[in-house]
């Protein structure tokens, strides 16, 4: 998205313990967690690189009150697969800008997806075309793909949906001076 948007940038791992981050916020909202994981991974980059502006981001995926990461395996997928078949899906991804190791800005927004019913015929050959690609998606889709078919409705932006809320991140490089006005 950054590269489409003709952001200039470097890619740099966070290193973080994800689920360690979850398990002390155990309890909190969705959209809390996605949040507070964007902002751990932009403040573990800044700590070597000062002076610069790091961009964090996260998303979580959420069905029926019940929290899903990226799938383990191709069967984990298929079970996360036929849990979200005739379910609303609540997509929330956040970003988060800190310089010096302190957050500047942070942003979190919501895509509702409403996950068509889904056959085991369908699931199966969903997967045969999209595993491993759909392995690193806390959905299991990429919405650019075949990961359109598996829904019947979408609310929300689409880059949220894609996995980062993209405009209010692109206000904020604005308003932070990295990119031209």
């Amino acid at each position: 998205m950054l590269d489409a948007a003709g952001v200039t940038y470097r890619a740099v791992p966070a290193h973080i313990d994800e689920r360690g981050v979850e398990a002390g916020l155990a309890g909190a909202p969705a959209d809390e967690i996605a949040l507070a994981l964007a902002r751990v991974k932009a403040l573990a980059v800044s700590v070597d690189h000062p002076g610069a502006l790091v961009l964090g981001s996260d998303s979580l995926v959420e069905v029926a009150g019940q929290r899903f990461d990226k799938p383990a395996s191709r069967d984990g997928a298929a079970a996360h697969l036929r849990f979200f078949s005739g379910k609303a899906m609540q997509l929330h991804s956040a970003a988060a800008l800190v310089r010096d190791g302190a957050v500047v800005w942070d942003h979190v927004a919501l895509a509702r997806l409403v996950v068509r019913e889904l056959s085991e015929t369908f699931i199966a050959d969903y997967l045969e075309h999209e595993w491993p690609a759909v392995a690193g998606c806390v959905g299991v889709f990429r919405i650019e793909a075949r990961g359109v078919q598996l829904f019947e409705a979408i609310e929300g932006d689409h880059f949220t949906v894609l996995g980062m809320p993209l405009l209010p991140v692109l206000g904020a490089l604005r308003k932070a001076e990295e990119l031209a006005v």
